[in-house]
């Protein structure tokens, strides 16, 4: 099973036929994975039902015990194709411990400390965000996230990912990751002056050295303004400005980062491309069932969890 969540079902039978000399078919494979998967999905439901249980009366505020230093999460989503129903979305999360590391400041040229994610753990869905709240909330308790001393949830601008911010990490402080609104930042400067000419980036530099000080709602009065003077590309620079205003309390990224955190989504990223790794290759078509099943293996092993996870659901026969 370890094997099928790194590499599809007929190298893994290959694998195992050339190393192991165990002889066997990739469809034997899939079979054994889905049934061992099925087994995962029902440790992970059993696990769910305990830690959702402290999410009514007074457990849920932070329960006792001795803080862990900083933590994160972080969420995303990637597609991948399923048979009869075309490409959907994979619900992606991620959870860290929020480390530093020294790197070169390119204006000062002074050595800083700048705050990273270290020890990611992932959780992945394919369904709706209220399932996938519930499997997360699983996983910050195992982590014990809401017993660390501070933590940060950095995602981009999605309204789903803040409604569950709202629902399960209320008091953790909101970041909308640079990236996200610095791509924004972008979108409107090309709007404005076309791709790749100079104007273009003395704009968006002007306006990214007012977001990163914190200035998002400067920066919304900006693009309003140049709504007003370009009628035809009005609708989409509101829009722009409209991203901002909505997230202006998301966006103090030069205070976030002075203090140490994280203040981009690179590692759910990241983590949304070894997940397509697996799932997305060249003609790969899934089965929802087929996907429910190898998620949690694959979940495991990013996690590296894989060895625990297994233990828990494999009972060697006795001697």
């Amino acid at each position: 099973m370890w094997l099928s969540g790194l590499v599809d079902f007929e190298q893994a039978a290959e694998f195992l036929n050339e190393v192991g000399q165990v002889d066997i078919s990739p469809t034997s494979t899939w079979r054994l994975t889905q049934q061992w998967g099925e087994e995962m999905v029902a440790l992970e439901t059993k696990e769910a039902e305990q830690a959702n249980a402290t999410l009514e009366g007074p457990e849920r505020l932070r329960p006792p015990g001795h803080a862990s230093g900083r933590m994160g999460l972080s969420m995303d989503g990637f597609l991948l194709y399923v048979r009869g129903e075309e490409w959907k979305e994979v619900k992606l999360g991620c959870l860290f411990e929020v480390g530093m590391r020294p790197v070169l400041d390119p204006k000062t040229g002074e050595w800083v400390e700048q705050g990273r994610a270290v020890h990611n753990s992932y959780v992945a869905h394919l369904g709706g965000p209220e399932d996938f709240g519930q499997k997360l909330w699983t996983e910050a308790q195992r982590r014990r996230f809401r017993q660390a001393f501070e933590s940060e949830v950095v995602a981009d601008g999605a309204g789903w990912i803040w409604n569950l911010v709202g629902d399960y990490f209320y008091d953790s402080p909101q970041l909308v990751d640079w990236y996200h609104g610095s791509e924004h930042l972008a979108k409107a400067a090309q709007l404005l002056y076309g791709e790749g000419t100079a104007a273009t980036k003395r704009w968006r530099s002007e306006l990214e050295t007012a977001l990163f000080q914190g200035q998002a709602a400067a920066v919304a009065r900006r693009i309003e303004a140049e709504a007003e003077q370009h009628p035809t590309i009005q609708a989409e620079l509101l829009s722009e400005a409209g991203y901002f205003d909505h997230h202006q309390h998301r966006m103090n990224y030069m205070e976030m980062r002075e203090d140490g955190w994280v203040i981009g989504s690179g590692m759910v990223e990241s983590g949304g491309k070894q997940f397509k790794a697996r799932f997305c290759g060249a003609g790969m078509r899934w089965s929802r069932a087929g996907v429910n099943h190898l998620l949690p293996v694959r979940n495991a092993i990013l996690s590296k969890r894989f060895d625990q996870r297994w233990k828990s659901v494999y009972h060697s026969p006795k001697i």
